[in-house]
């Protein structure tokens, strides 16, 4: 019950219900996180929806009647809902831009499917504060710049540059290439979180909820980081975990 209205509190003014109301807001060239539609459904009129939106890079979910229903405010869905974005998404080349305008060795935030809403508004807020030129996000299987993200972040949303890719260890890959060293965080990383130099440009990458960093992910990494623990608790809440490894972060590129 508390997943759901979550769920349902998440969608409040958010939402964009019905195929007409839904296609205009494509035409427009609206920001959309997610286009839920109903699976099974053999309709031309969404068919030539859904293939708008995936043309456009929007993500789309086919989900039962049920979780529409649920989702819709006027149950007049029609089969299609869409959940929009508080803001455009980024490219990754935009938030090179943004380092190189400010002089700046480029600092980056990764997120590995973080899927809390609040989490994720809470990382936003933390890279804002501490300096961070950008923050990227996997397409699927991850929170998106929603209403829920946006008061989470306490307004952060609207100044951070938010960039979202098919792939986080692709992604990785080529901020390799372009010149980052990258950073994950492990409660088993073999540098102490202290005695880790954060010099250069670098991306830090922070792993899902409950089962941190995918493996691919945390291959890609040059370096793991742990954090030191003296309570008896084993680890600390993703988003708490990412704040403290970017003040460190500042922390280092603040003396030099």
């Amino acid at each position: 019950m508390e997943k759901e209205n979550e769920i349902r509190g998440g969608i409040q003014n958010e939402i964009i219900e019905g195929r007409n109301a839904v296609m205009e807001a494509l035409r427009a060239g609206r920001a959309i996180d997610k286009l839920y539609i109903c699976k099974g459904e053999v309709d031309k009129t969404l068919g030539h929806i859904a293939s708008t939106a995936r043309d456009k890079g929007i993500v789309v979910v086919e989900c039962d009647r049920r979780k529409l229903d649920f989702m819709s405010q006027t149950h007049a869905h029609q089969g299609v809902i869409g959940l929009a974005a508080v803001r455009d998404y980024c490219t990754v080349e935009d938030l090179f831009a943004i380092a190189e305008e400010r002089g700046e060795p480029p600092f980056l935030i990764v997120c590995d499917e973080i899927s809390d809403g609040h989490n994720l508004g809470a990382i936003i807020r933390s890279a804002e504060c501490a300096g961070a030129h950008g923050v990227i996000i996997p397409k699927r299987r991850s929170a998106g710049l929603t209403a829920v993200v946006d008061k989470a972040s306490a307004g952060a949303a609207e100044h951070m540059a938010v960039a979202r890719v098919p792939n986080i260890p692709a992604a990785l890959k080529e901020l390799k290439e372009r010149g980052l060293w990258v950073y994950g965080t492990a409660a088993d990383g073999q540098s102490d979180l202290w005695h880790t130099d954060f010099s250069g440009p670098l991306a830090l990458v922070i792993g899902s909820e409950g089962d941190g960093m995918g493996r691919l992910v945390r291959e890609s990494c040059d370096f793991i980081v742990s954090l030191p623990m003296k309570g008896k608790v084993s680890s600390l809440n993703a988003s708490a975990a990412a704040a403290i490894t970017m003040y460190e972060i500042l922390r280092q590129r603040s003396r030099d």
